[in-house]
Formats: C-alpha cells, sequence, structure tokens
C-alpha cells in the first residue's frame, strides 16, 4: 500500500514539473471523465466478486476443517455400544490421526500445499477398524452403518480440505485484476491531477485502497496457508488433547 501510494505521488509531482503555466486543467474532455468513471466502475464491479469468490472458498475451507472433525466426533462416541476392546482400539487411532492432523500435516499444509501420505494412511486404519468389525448383536448392528457414513463424511471433507490446500485465483483473473488497477489509477493522470496538497492525497488513498484490496484478494486466494487463513480449531475443540 505504501509502495502504491509512493508510485503515484512520485510520478504526480514529476509530471506536473513538466507541465507549463499555460496548463488548464479544465480543457480535460468530458468523454475522459466518462470513460474514467465506466472503468472505475466495472472495476470495482470485477474486484468486488474476486473478493466474494476468495472469501467464499476460504468459509467453504473453514467448512471442510469442520465437517471432518465433527464426522471424526460422531465416530469416536458413537462406537461406545462396541466391546471395550474395540472401542479402545478406534478411539485411539481416530486420536492418533487428529494429533498428526493438528499438527505435522496442517504445517506441510500452510508451507507444501497438500496433504501428508502419513495422515492418509492414519485415514484408512481408522476406516479399516470401522468398516471391518462384524457386529455380533443387533444393537452393534444398528449402529454399525451411521459408523460407516460418518467415516465416509469425514473421507468426503478430507479430500475437500486437500483440493483447497493452493490458490484457487486462475493466473488470467490476476492479469485482469493488476491491468485494471493499472488502468483504472492511471485515468487519474489522465484528468490532469494537479500538484495541491488536497489532490495529492486523494490519489494517494486511491491508489492505497486499490493495493488493499489486491493484497486481500492474494491473503485469501489459499485457504490454509496465509493470514486470514482457515484454523484447525474444530479439532481442537472437539478433541482438547489432540496435538
Amino acid at each position: 500500500m505504501v509502495a502504491a501510494c509512493a508510485v503515484v505521488l512520485v510520478v504526480t509531482v514529476l509530471q506536473q514539473r513538466r507541465i507549463g503555466d499555460d496548463d488548464d486543467p479544465s480543457e480535460t474532455p468530458d468523454v475522459i471523465e466518462y470513460m474514467t468513471m465506466m472503468i472505475g466502475v466495472v472495476y470495482a464491479i470485477v474486484l468486488g466478486l474476486a473478493i466474494a469468490g476468495v472469501w467464499e472458498g476460504r468459509s467453504a475451507a473453514q467448512d471442510h476443517v469442520r465437517n471432518e472433525a465433527q464426522a471424526l466426533h460422531e465416530v469416536h462416541e458413537r462406537v461406545r455400544v462396541y466391546p471395550t476392546e474395540v472401542r479402545n482400539r478406534i478411539r485411539a487411532d481416530v486420536d492418533t490421526y487428529v494429533s498428526h492432523v493438528v499438527t505435522t500435516e496442517w504445517h506441510t499444509m500452510k508451507t507444501k500445499g497438500h496433504l501428508t501420505a502419513e495422515g492418509t494412511r492414519l485415514f484408512d486404519r481408522v476406516r479399516h477398524d470401522v468398516t471391518d468389525y462384524q457386529p455380533k448383536t443387533d444393537f452393534e448392528a444398528q449402529a454399525y452403518q451411521p459408523l460407516v457414513d460418518q467415516v465416509t463424511a469425514a473421507d468426503d471433507a478430507r479430500n475437500a480440505r486437500a483440493d483447497s490446500t493452493g490458490a484457487t485465483m486462475p493466473g488470467v483473473v490476476w492479469f485482469g485484476l493488476i491491468t485494471g488497477a493499472l488502468v483504472t489509477i492511471g485515468m487519474v493522470f489522465a484528468l490532469q491531477i494537479r500538484r495541491t496538497a488536497r489532490e495529492l492525497v486523494l490519489a494517494g488513498l486511491f491508489s492505497a485502497l486499490i493495493a488493499f484490496l489486491l493484497f486481500l484478494v492474494w491473503d485469501l486466494d489459499a485457504p490454509y496457508s496465509r493470514g486470514v487463513a482457515a484454523t484447525v480449531e474444530p479439532f481442537r475443540m472437539l478433541f482438547p488433547h489432540a496435538g
């Protein structure tokens, strides 16, 4: 933001030094003012859609974490109807997987943008614990299918989390956003802005605002690895001893 503001101010000051005393800023054609307004409106719409898109992606990424944690919590609690040995084994494997997610796998997601093979192996062990057990009573049989469904829901959420680890904005969209910002700020000079304090402040604030909004889009573009990122709190809330 500071760099964008400084560039606009420096260019404005240098431009004013080259303008003669007989220059009249009121001679700016009306069509330029109209085009500046239209470019600003169009770019504002595009920028707003970009911000809404990346924010929606960030919210969806947080929902994936919440759904996975909730499904695993249901597995952890519903196995209480199983024999003690089976129940303890499933709960231990769920706790091991969650501990791996909140420590090692989450760090890998933030730094490298993908899940870990160890996390996949640990999740498969939980799945096998649940699906390979043969119910001995009708009560256990009634609990078996809901447990399998919860494992499936956790698997879907994990796969969705894997798909959301990287950046989502295509390069062509970034090209349009950056080009639009340059054109929009460039139109300020087309209006023959003067070197008065008021106009310089407005030009600087305008350029800083666009720079901040572009930074916001970039920050939200990777839901798990940048500033305003999805968190691992759903796992920590449902599994307080994880990690």
